[in-house]
C-alpha cells in the first residue's frame, strides 16, 4: 500500500459568496492587528530598559509565537477566499500543521513557565532576581521551543506517514490532524496513541504546572495582610490568568471533546477563536491591563517627539 493522494481540498470557512465577502475584510483586519500589536510589543520590550525583566522577557517570546502561529494559517486562509477549489499539496499541508502545532505546543509550555515566574515573584519576592536569573529564563524559553518542536515533529511524521488513497477533502479551513487522520486508508492506531500521549504529557502537563503555580500564588496572596498588597499581587498575574483561561479553555474544547459531540460548524467557530482571535487578543490583554507597558509606551513616545 502507498499513498495516492498528492493534494488535499480544504472546504474553508464557508462556501457562500456573500458571507466570504464579509469575512475576508474582518479576518484581514484581525491578522494585521495581530502582526502590528505583537510586533509592537516585542519592539517596546526591547527598546525600554524598564521592561528588561523576566516577565516581559517571556511576554516578548509569547508575542513571537503568536505572530508565527497566526501566520501559519491566516495568509493561506485569506487567499482561499478567492479560490473556487481550495487545494493544498500534501507537503504544504504537512508543513502547515507542523508549524501550527509547534507554535501551539510551545505556547502551552511557555504559559506554564510564565505561571511559575509569577509564583516566584509573589511567593518569594526577595529571592526573585536570584531565582529567575537571565540564564534560567533563557533555558526555560529554549526548553519550551524544543519541546514544542519535537512533539510537533513526531505528530507530523506519524500522521503524514499514513497511507492516503482518497477521499482527500478536509472539512476545515486549515490542515489539522482530527480532520486529516480519518481520511487515511491505513490503520491510524499508532498515530492516535502518539497524539494522546503527547496531549497528556505536554498539554495537560503544562496545564497542571500552571494550575499548581496559581494554587501557590493564591495561598501566597491570602498570607498578605494588607488589602492593597493583595490587590497589587493579584494585578501582576491577572493578564496572564486571562490568557491562560482563553488559550487552554478553547484548546481543550477543540481537541478534547468526545468525537460523538463534534460538529463541523462548531469546530470551525472554536478554531477561529483558537488560532486567529487569541493571537490578536493576547497583546491587547497585556497592554490594556499592564501599567508597566503603558508607562514604557509613554516614555518611547516622549523620546520620539523630543
Amino acid at each position: 500500500n502507498h499513498s495516492s493522494v498528492t493534494t488535499f481540498v480544504l472546504l474553508g470557512l464557508s462556501d457562500e459568496k456573500r458571507l466570504q465577502s464579509i469575512l475576508f475584510p474582518i479576518f484581514l483586519g484581525t491578522y494585521l492587528v495581530t502582526l502590528i500589536w505583537n510586533l509592537g510589543l516585542i519592539l517596546l520590550i526591547r527598546m525600554d530598559s524598564h521592561l528588561h525583566t523576566p516577565m516581559y522577557f517571556f511576554l516578548s517570546f509569547l508575542s513571537l509565537i503568536d505572530i508565527c502561529y497566526s501566520s501559519s494559517i491566516s495568509p493561506r486562509m485569506l487567499s482561499d477566499f478567492f479560490k473556487d477549489e481550495k487545494t493544498i499539496s500534501f507537503i504544504a499541508c504537512a508543513t502547515q500543521y507542523f508549524v501550527e502545532a509547534w507554535m501551539g505546543l510551545t505556547e502551552c509550555c511557555l504559559l506554564a513557565a510564565m505561571a511559575y515566574d509569577r509564583y516566584v515573584a509573589i511567593g518569594s519576592p526577595l529571592q526573585y532576581s536570584t531565582t529567575m536569573a537571565p540564564g534560567l529564563c533563557g533555558k526555560m524559553v529554549a526548553g519550551a521551543y524544543v519541546c514544542g518542536f519535537l512533539t510537533s515533529l513526531s505528530q507530523t511524521v506519524s500522521c503524514f506517514n499514513l497511507d492516503y488513497c482518497g477521499p482527500n477533502i478536509i472539512q476545515h479551513f486549515f490542515c489539522d490532524l482530527p480532520q486529516i487522520i480519518p481520511l487515511s486508508c491505513s490503520n491510524p492506531f499508532i498515530s492516535q496513541i502518539i497524539l494522546l500521549l503527547e496531549a497528556i504529557f505536554v498539554v495537560l502537563g503544562s496545564l497542571l504546572v500552571t494550575l499548581l503555580s496559581y494554587g501557590f500564588i493564591a495561598a501566597s496572596i491570602l498570607k498578605i495582610s494588607s488589602g492593597k498588597g493583595s490587590a497589587r499581587a493579584f494585578n501582576t498575574c491577572a493578564s496572564h490568568l486571562a490568557t491562560v483561561t482563553l488559550f487552554f479553555g478553547t484548546a481543550l474544547s477543540v481537541y478534547m471533546r468526545p468525537s460523538s459531540n463534534h460538529s463541523r460548524k462548531q469546530d470551525k467557530v472554536l478554531s477561529v477563536f483558537y488560532v486567529i482571535l487569541i493571537p490578536m487578543l493576547n497583546p491587547l490583554i497585556y497592554s490594556l491591563r499592564n501599567k508597566g507597558i503603558k508607562e514604557a509606551l509613554k516614555r518611547v513616545i516622549k523620546r520620539a517627539t523630543h
